[in-house]
């Protein structure tokens, strides 16, 4: 480890490795540290098929197709009487390879990441934890101080930070940036199982979204590979943990009361422990200063239930690292253009969010929505791929809004 670099990147996920990735092969000294030691246990298996286009401006996409992932080709939702909708296949909207991924886990996925940025020239260190950003009289960045695996402090000096730091989100709370989505207070219980019954064909590593009978809550159902399910549960804070004993109890409890998950499970065997997270949806009110730019779940995170979070986190790391290279070759390192990516960015998630907030009423239902407005349907599939940057979807969710309201008056 040097004392100093041109880049200094801060968590080893998506949007980290990606970041350094690029900076690194654009010619600056770049150093990428991670607190845990690789490989590392982390939530978010489920990619959407937009993750092709920074997997491939990393070189990954041929190590992805030979590393033996599930892949996954469809979306589904089922209703909370079990109603099943007909599959969102990718491939039936965009026939190119570009139209299907897969399901990771991300222990082995990281890693891979975490190598090639390494191979593209930063220097990487795992168990390695941040332990301040450095700013100058002005606000300035100029360095950070790291805590090695062996209990020795460094300071770094470097005129660029990429924060990547996740939920930790480390120069937001530094700074108090962050804000939790008072709409979407959820909290997440999931574990794992063996001999979960899939779809078939082409639909046997899609998504499922499952909801409860109440709606109160729903089950992601997300087939990796060796035979293993991740299968979650998602519920508003208030509901799922006030007074309801301990989160397994209630993940039980929500289980029993979603009755397309009962079939699958017939002949399952859970794995591991029940692992819980709350709170997860939320923003920080500013996304880059001189000499600091936030990517990933620093930035923010919207919520799982479409799986945006790891192509989000890819994207905005290579857009970063596109911003600081030019910045270089600029010797601007201000917040107009390490950010100058963001408000494109964000114009573009807007679209995911309104779908994220049409999820949580209960008087939606996709499969009613697609049976009154069949000429959505594409649009639709291209928001599950991913692909947000492309063009507006404004008629869809006012067509939405109208279905939303006719159920309403219905009920």
């Amino acid at each position: 480890m040097k004392s100093s670099y041109d880049c200094v990147v801060v968590g080893g996920g998506p949007g980290g490795c990606s970041a350094a990735a690029i900076t690194a092969e654009g010619g600056l000294s770049t150093l990428l540290i991670e607190r845990d030691p690789f490989p590392r246990f982390h939530i978010g298996e489920s990619l959407m098929p937009e993750v092709y286009w920074p997997l491939q401006r990393l070189g990954m996409i041929s190590r992805m197709q030979q590393a033996g992932f599930q892949a996954k080709k469809s979306v589904q939702f089922v209703t909370h009487r079990g109603t099943e909708s007909a599959p969102f296949f990718f491939r039936e909207h965009d026939m190119r390879e570009c139209s299907s991924t897969w399901q990771v886990e991300r222990s082995e996925f990281d890693k891979m990441l975490f190598d090639r940025a390494e191979e593209l020239g930063a220097d990487c260190f795992d168990r390695t934890r941040l332990l301040d950003v450095r700013f100058d009289e002005m606000q300035k960045v100029i360095g950070v101080t790291v805590r090695d695996k062996d209990g020795n402090d460094h300071a770094i000096d470097c005129p660029v930070v990429i924060d990547a730091t996740g939920q930790q989100s480390f120069i937001a709370n530094k700074l108090g940036l962050r804000q939790v989505n008072p709409d979407l207070r959820k909290v997440a219980v999931w574990s794992y199982y063996r001999d979960a019954l899939r779809g078939e064909g082409d639909n046997e590593g899609a998504t499922i979204i499952l909801n409860t009978e109440s709606k109160d809550s729903w089950f992601w159902f997300i087939p990796l590979s060796r035979g293993i399910t991740s299968i979650g549960c998602v519920g508003d804070t208030d509901y799922m943990l006030k007074g309801r004993g301990k989160p397994e109890q209630v993940y039980f409890e929500e289980m029993e009361r979603c009755p397309g998950l009962q079939s699958r499970l017939e002949n399952a065997t859970r794995l591991g422990d029940i692992r819980t997270a709350k709170e997860f949806s939320y923003m920080t009110t500013q996304h880059a200063g001189d000499g600091w730019v936030l990517v990933g779940d620093a930035l923010g995170f919207l919520d799982p239930v479409y799986s945006s979070g790891v192509y989000f986190a890819l994207e905005m790391g290579v857009r970063a690292a596109d911003a600081v290279v030019d910045g270089f070759k600029k010797n601007d390192f201000s917040a107009s253009q390490l950010g100058r990516w963001t408000p494109e960015f964000l114009e573009g998630m807007q679209w995911l969010r309104k779908l994220v907030y049409a999820f949580y009423r209960k008087e939606f239902s996709i499969g009613r929505f697609m049976k009154e407005h069949p000429e959505h349907r594409g649009r639709v599939t291209d928001l599950l791929i991913g692909r947000i940057f492309d063009e507006s979807s404004e008629q869809l969710f006012r067509d939405m809004d109208h279905s939303i309201a006719k159920a309403q008056k219905a009920m």
